[in-house]
């Protein structure tokens, strides 16, 4: 139960903090969104930071690593355990399932969000 509120906590602050990074942010480039994108990018390297101090050593235990990891990075930025992924995979020498993992990571998660915005359609 310990672990569980730890990553509720750790994502609950990277949330906060990823709204108040890229809120403002978003609204500078048109047809860019800037905040998400540089948000998106520094939880990849905080993400690469934080499982590389855990596996170096232990500096890291466990609690922290869920807290930090999977609790602030999942909820900074998603994108961060997907890059996260694809690195891991790409270090095993995986480049068909680095392939296939991430152009259907894109496609699926773009039609998804099509489909969720044509079923929240329906009923009007």
């Amino acid at each position: 139960m310990k672990q569980a509120f730890l990553v509720f906590l750790g994502g609950g602050l990277g949330s906060v903090l990823r709204y108040v990074i890229s809120k403002p942010l978003n609204i500078l480039l048109q047809n860019f969104f800037l905040g998400t994108f540089l948000v998106n990018i520094a939880g990849c390297l905080l993400i690469g930071v934080i499982l590389g101090l855990s596996s170096r050593n232990n500096l890291l235990s466990i609690n922290s690593t869920l807290f930090l990891a999977t609790g602030f990075c999942g909820g900074f930025t998603t994108f961060s355990a997907f890059a996260f992924e694809k690195h891991s995979l790409l270090k095993n020498s995986e480049l068909f399932h680095f392939s296939i993992y991430t152009i259907a990571s894109i496609i699926v998660g773009v039609l998804a969000v099509a489909l969720g915005i044509w079923l929240s359609k329906l009923g009007q």
